[in-house]
């Protein structure tokens, strides 16, 4: 059972290891940049931007290690980022099998069409679960390293919540992989909506008159 998604899986390991590792390594770039930050007043800097925008980029306050890292690292790198990772590889999964006619081997196979999309889809948890279970605790490593402390339980919810969040960028991706014949059009196509949807969230989260849309 499940030979699909263990075949896929394994056809993963390369990228999610450099995909963890590009993660882990900016992510310690960031820390150390905080260092070289330090005594910046940031208030005088951001200071005549508007209120929406410095909530929609998270840049609320810089002067903590947790504010300094939900502005630099998990606002972009972890939501924008890493969800346009997710829809990009999803958009691929079965459009890219269509366009090489590799679907047609797939689809002879004694399995239903609906559980070989469910496998390979499942496929993406390889990189979901190792960039979030890795990255949390170097991420807290480098942290400690340079003398500040970040509450432990908030960081390991912080990306526990993340997976639902990729999952839906990945359901993006598989919509967009199921309905094109290409895969560069789904992945596109995937990689657009979700930036978009980024886009409107982020503007919308902070004009009170319209923040019920982010919520749709």
């Amino acid at each position: 059972m499940f030979e699909t998604a263990r075949y896929e899986a394994r056809r993963k390991i390369r990228g999610t290891l450099i995909l963890t590792a590009g993660v882990g390594a900016y992510a310690g770039f960031i820390v150390w940049y905080f260092t070289v930050l330090e005594g910046v007043d940031y208030e005088d800097v951001f200071a005549d931007l508007p209120p929406a925008m410095l909530e929609a980029f998270g840049i609320e306050n810089l002067s903590t290690i947790e504010g300094f890292l939900g502005a630099q690292l998990f606002s972009f790198v972890w939501l924008l980022g890493l969800g346009l990772y997710f829809a990009y590889v999803a958009g691929g999964t079965v459009a890219g099998d269509i366009e090489t006619g590799r679907i047609d081997l797939l689809v002879s196979l004694p399995v239903a069409r609906s559980r070989l999309l469910v496998e390979k889809f499942a496929a993406l948890f390889v990189p979901m679960l190792a960039v979030n279970v890795l990255g949390g605790p170097i991420i807290y490593v480098f942290v400690v390293a340079i003398g500040e402390s970040i509450p432990a339980s908030h960081l390991a919810l912080t990306h526990l919540l993340s997976i639902p969040f990729f999952l839906v960028c990945g359901g993006i991706g598989l919509v967009f992989s199921v309905a094109a014949n290409r895969a560069t059009v789904a992945e596109r196509g995937a990689v657009a909506t979700v930036f978009v949807l980024y886009l409107v969230e982020s503007v919308v989260g902070g004009a009170d008159e319209y923040d019920w849309i982010q919520y749709l």
